[in-house]
């Protein structure tokens, strides 16, 4: 199985923000937290602070399995994003480290929610490891 896993805008920051609501996991060790979890999946690790570049990696997804992003601030704001992410044809799974429910009031709309096969929230890199088992899952059936 192959996976394609997407970090959106300032997750190549982790480690260095709010741990309150992100966690002390860097990056690069929620990466390795996925592949020492799952040594039977090929994992594809990508992070980009521009919308343009992720837009590219969901046309481009086809070749996997499944994908799991966390969009970051782009799940509030980016319709381009949001369609993009509707044409992925693959399973499909939207993760956020933090409750964005729970958090200030401009956090609380996430534009691709609604098109996840998974969707895990405020769980912090554990948000990950939920969403790679569930898609997992709905691979099988």
């Amino acid at each position: 199985m192959k996976c394609l896993i997407i970090h959106g805008p300032n997750l190549n920051m982790l480690g260095k923000r709010n741990q309150t609501h992100y966690g002390t996991l860097t990056m690069l060790d929620i990466n390795q937290l996925l592949t020492d979890t799952y040594p039977d999946i090929e994992f594809d690790f990508y992070q980009s602070n521009h919308e343009g570049n992720l837009i590219d990696l969901l046309q481009g997804s086809d070749d996997y399995d499944c994908l799991v992003i966390n969009p970051g601030g782009f799940a509030h704001t980016s319709v381009a994003l949001r369609d993009a992410f509707e044409l992925v044809s693959i399973k499909k799974a939207v993760v956020h480290l933090s409750d964005i429910e729970s958090r200030e009031p401009f956090r609380h709309l996430d534009y691709l929610k609604p098109l996840a096969d998974v969707y895990i929230k405020g769980q912090k890199a554990q948000s990950y490891v939920l969403a790679v088992k569930e898609l997992v899952e709905k691979h099988l059936q």
